[in-house]
């Protein structure tokens, strides 16, 4: 049985050292989400780069790794919200996306309707979201490397 293990960071660095752990733990690009606030400069919080037109690129090498678990990331403007960064599945999902169109990609990705406005909220904070999608053998890895990264509001669906 396929679970939705779903945590929120205030730090974009832990969130993307959780999708790297989770990497080493064997979960895949169709396994794992990210999604956060772009900074200022239209890139992740943490970038260094001066091209913003490979900025998307960079940060998602930076998230995967040498193996680019999350290579492919896109930015999305959602309104209410802002710009974000988002990649894996959770990306595909908001393409297009309009008003309330990131609650749906949530419940898309199997997070309940209540949850997924709260997560919501927790990108409107400027926090970031890191959603996994683990087999029954792979549900305490995933929830052990969220916690383990500072994931708060932890959720298992």
């Amino acid at each position: 049985m396929a679970h939705t293990v779903v945590g929120a960071f205030q730090d974009i660095k832990r969130a993307k050292e959780a999708v790297r752990q989770l990497e080493a733990k064997t979960f895949n690009d169709r396994e794992v989400s990210l999604i956060g606030p772009e900074d200022k400069q239209g890139r992740g919080n943490d970038m260094t780069h001066q091209d913003s037109s490979a900025d998307g690129a960079a940060w998602g090498a930076g998230v995967g790794g040498a193996a680019g678990l999350l290579a492919a990331v896109g930015a999305i403007a959602i309104p209410g919200i802002g710009p974000l960064i988002a990649a894996g599945p959770l990306a595909a999902a908001l393409t297009g996306a309009t008003a309330g169109g990131l609650t749906g990609a949530f419940i898309d990705l199997g997070i309940p309707s209540s949850s997924s406005k709260r997560y919501e909220d927790e990108l409107k904070q400027g926090h970031s979201v890191v959603v996994v999608k683990a087999s029954d053998d792979k549900l305490q890895d995933a929830r052990n490397v969220l916690q383990a990264q500072g994931a708060h509001d932890i959720e298992v669906d």
